[in-house]
Parts: structure tokens; sequence; C-alpha cells
């Protein structure tokens, strides 16, 4: 498109150019309908946004598929597929979703609609600027996963009392470490804390049983998406 610019008696031609804004999008490993497995909202029927990438690799990690590839989706069509399941509760997670920038603004997005919005991240980037109606699910890396230098711990002055705190713990070194990291930072007394076990390196009742002994204030989990489907893909 042109505008003719006039000045005086000259009148000069002068070309401006309309770009189309660019849509917003977000590379996605898979959008699934499913059961809550973990963290407060265990048990409900919740819409699962998984965007690709990580920039963490722990020694445990069971989705190492999101790591690379995914599709480019325009922010609209991710809505609209969401809002097909007709669940109220949606869980943005990863790879790492804060490692896409534009994941913050699909979460204002879908608080904006009216959904109970989860985030599951790392612990390793910042998360002062997540909506604060959105429940963050952080974790703090131990040792044992091989990335405990990652966590950002300035991310703590930054939890509501509706965020939860998850250590995964695959050692009884691990939970030490847990303990007295909840205690050190009054952990807490912030929000709830999770202690969950790796499978197949800690036995739930061991993990149960140091929390009883130590009466810990936290809150022992089982990953129920794991009993119903065995990390099956989509579940």
């Amino acid at each position: 498109m042109e505008q003719t610019l006039v000045s005086g008696s000259n009148a000069s031609v002068a070309p401006t150019t309309s770009t189309p804004a660019v849509a917003e999008r977000l590379r996605i490993t898979e959008i699934f309908h499913s059961i809550q497995g973990e963290a407060d909202a265990i048990g409900w029927r919740t819409v699962f946004v998984r965007l690709t990438g990580c920039p963490l690799r722990c020694v445990w990690c069971d989705t190492e598929y999101s790591f690379y590839g995914g599709d480019w989706r325009a922010m609209d069509d991710i809505l609209a597929e969401v809002a097909s399941h007709g669940a109220k509760h949606v869980c943005v997670t990863g790879g790492e979703p804060l490692a896409q920038k534009r994941c913050l603004i699909l979460l204002q997005r879908l608080c904006d609609a009216g959904y109970d919005v989860s985030l599951e991240t790392s612990g390793a980037l910042d998360v002062s600027a997540v909506d604060p109606r959105v429940r963050k699910v952080m974790d703090l890396k131990a040792p044992d996963s091989g990335e405990s230098k990652r966590n950002l711990w300035s991310n703590l002055d930054h939890l509501l009392p509706h965020d939860q705190v998850k250590v995964v713990i695959a050692s009884r070194a691990d939970y030490e470490w847990a303990r007295d990291v909840v205690a050190e930072h009054a952990i807490d007394r912030r929000c709830m804390v999770l202690f969950s076990p790796v499978h197949g390196a800690v036995q739930p009742r061991e993990l149960a049983e140091w929390i009883i002994e130590d009466k810990l204030p936290v809150r022992f989990q089982l990953q129920l998406h794991k009993l119903l489907w065995n990390d099956a893909p989509g579940h």
C-alpha cells in the first residue's frame, strides 16, 4: 500500500509496507486428554499440552521424546484443541515449557479462558513472569538427577501458596539432600512439597518410611499415570 504525503507545493510519494502480523506459535510435541497423575490435581480429567524442547538432561527423564521434533502450532489452534476435550483442568508440560518464551502467553490465555491451569517446570528457568493464576509445579533437582547444579534458587522467592515443589528421589542420598533443602529454605511454609520415588531406584514403601521416620512436612506421591498406563506416550 502506498501513502501520498503532501508538503507545501511539493508532493512526494513514500512507499510504506504493511506486513501481516505473524501468528503466535509454539512447538508442540503432543496434546492429549488423560487423568492427571501427580501433584494436587491428581485424579482430575486433564488436557496436557506438551511443549517441545528441554535444556536439561536428567538421567531418569521419562519424556526424552519431547526433546526434539514437534510441530509448530498456532496459539488459537492449540486453544481450540484444548477446548474440544471439554475438561476444566489443563496442564502445560514438557520437556521444559518455559524454554519457549511464548509459553507465558499460552498460560495467560488459558487462564483468561477460565481453565484451572498448572505448569510443570524444571526449576532451572525463571518463573517470575508466570501468570499468578497458574499453579506452578516446580522441580528441585536432587544430585542423582545429574542436574542439581541447574536449580535456580531465586525461584523459591516467586512461589505462591497454591504452587508446589516436587523432588524426584533416586537414592537415600537424594532423600537426605531433599530433606535438608526443605528445612534450610522452609519450603513447606511457602507451599506444598512433594517427594516422589524414581521407578526402579527407590522402593515407594522405603521412601514413605523415611518420610514417616523423620516426620517431614511433605506429601508422598506416586505417579498415577505410570500405574495406569506404564509411561505410554499420550497418557
